[in-house]
């Protein structure tokens, strides 16, 4: 079992900034893919931002610019920093990763989210 725990959303002023993060625990053997996702309400869950375990990221196009994703191997643990914060990206923030455990078996698993909100 891996589990994830995220910390770090909070209230912020437009124009602000936060920084997530992400904590995986458990039988990791190796991990791959990490990444953010969010859910405004009334809206789908949607990418905001993956990093690969050799580092390539990925963007979302209305965050690139703002948002840097990073990771520490040796923690397990993915970071979000959010810079220049706006109305629009008020939503739960999930973390995702994928990888392998010691058991060989592959894991994708979820983190239970957090809310970020932006005031005007």
């Amino acid at each position: 079992q891996v589990q994830l725990v995220e910390s770090g959303g909070g209230l912020v002023q437009a124009g602000g900034s936060l920084r997530l993060s992400c904590a995986a625990s458990g039988s990791i053997f190796s991990m791959n893919t990490m990444g953010w996702y969010r859910r405004a309400p009334g809206k789908q869950r949607e990418l905001v931002a993956t990093i690969t375990g050799g580092s390539s990221t990925n963007y979302a196009d209305s965050v690139k610019g703002r948002f840097t994703i990073s990771r520490d191997n040796a923690k397990n643990t993915v970071y979000l920093q959010m810079n220049s914060l706006k109305l629009e990206d008020t939503a739960v923030y999930f973390c995702n990763a994928a990888g392998y455990s010691r058991s060989g078996s592959r894991f994708d698993t979820w983190g239970q989210g957090t809310q970020v909100t932006v005031s005007s």
